[in-house]
């Protein structure tokens, strides 16, 4: 939800949250005209109740997804014929994302009722760990890109991540393992201006994540082999990882209206099948704004049809794509 919305319970701040205290930053002052029209529009009650957390679910949730990330990758490891591992492997690179949606549920205190500082350091490494992130980083970045949404150099993940090149090519390569030094050369360039000590953690919590995730190669290669190693790890890690990092990203700020702080995002239509691979996070803008905007002043689109207009259509990111079938200015 958007920060304009009221959280039950006051939080203290913690060292790598942005913006720091006082001051107003992009975002806030660009969209106030906005924020107190939704705040007349939606009854206080109704926020109260939309930011009720069930602490219990969310980790029923994550438990979930630890199952499933486990299943897949013991189907992976035991089965070597093509049509069972692929998909399992589809399945456990789907999954291994999805710990980064947990830990944006953590990062934006969506988790317990109130403020719990321990629980949710905790929470946060453990979802980062599996997709190879710092929690640290992560959770300054992202609190940075709410802050400055809509400003094309204050926002670290339009400024730094944000393909510069328009061609088809370049864009694709988002889709395959080429993401990885493109996410992390981003970061590292966004991590140089943070102050020195949160600097020195973040590599801290990286060679940790670094050093876990070459011990879990080394044991599946000792155990199983390259081909286990390559099933169960290799696969997805890097090859599904990205497809599913990239379409997610697809789906948030790149069709948009730059005059209108109302339409700087894409409306996704409902989709069980995407609310349980993408644990509802396709509801980006929602998640910017509150869910106030009338459904007949907005046309909602598609991954399909967002990927053929950037991909096929060469479309710019953060213009108006003006979609026939889908978000339009």
């Amino acid at each position: 939800m958007s920060a304009a919305a009221p959280s039950p319970a006051p939080a203290s701040p913690r060292p790598e949250e942005y913006p720091p205290a006082g001051g107003e930053h992009h975002w806030a002052k660009v969209t106030r005209e906005l924020r107190h029209r939704l705040a007349k529009e939606i009854p206080r009650d109704v926020l109260k109740e939309l930011h009720r957390k069930n602490p219990a679910r969310h980790l029923a949730i994550a438990a979930r997804q630890f199952l499933i990330l486990g299943v897949a990758s013991g189907a992976s490891w035991m089965f070597p014929q093509p049509w069972i591992w692929i998909p399992a492997a589809l399945v456990a690179g789907w999954t291994i994302f999805n710990f980064t949606v947990l830990l944006h549920e953590v990062v934006h205190r969506a988790v317990f009722n109130g403020p719990r500082p321990a629980a949710e350091r905790a929470l946060a490494i453990l979802y980062a760990v599996p997709s190879g992130i710092s929690s640290l980083q992560f959770t300054r970045w992202h609190l940075t890109h709410h802050a400055e949404l809509g400003d094309s150099e204050a926002d670290p993940k339009r400024h730094y991540l944000s393909p510069r090149i328009n061609k088809a090519w370049y864009k694709l390569l988002y889709f395959t393992p080429a993401l990885f030094p493109i996410y992390f050369r981003a970061a590292r360039r966004e991590t140089a201006t943070y102050p020195p000590a949160l600097q020195r953690r973040i590599a801290w919590e990286r060679r940790g994540t670094i050093a876990f995730h070459l011990a879990v190669m080394a044991v599946i290669f000792l155990l199983g082999g390259w081909g286990v190693l390559a099933r169960v790890y290799l696969v997805p890690y890097f090859l599904v990882f990205p497809i599913a990092f990239a379409l997610n990203r697809l789906g948030q700020h790149y069709a948009i209206v730059p005059e209108d702080p109302a339409k700087w995002g894409s409306i996704i239509r409902p989709s069980r099948w995407w609310d349980f691979w993408y644990l509802y996070s396709a509801y980006h803008l929602e998640h910017h704004y509150f869910t106030a905007v009338p459904f007949y002043n907005w046309k909602p689109t598609t991954y399909g049809r967002l990927f053929k207009a950037w991909i096929f259509e060469n479309k710019v990111p953060h213009t108006n794509w003006s979609l026939e079938d889908g978000l339009v200015g």
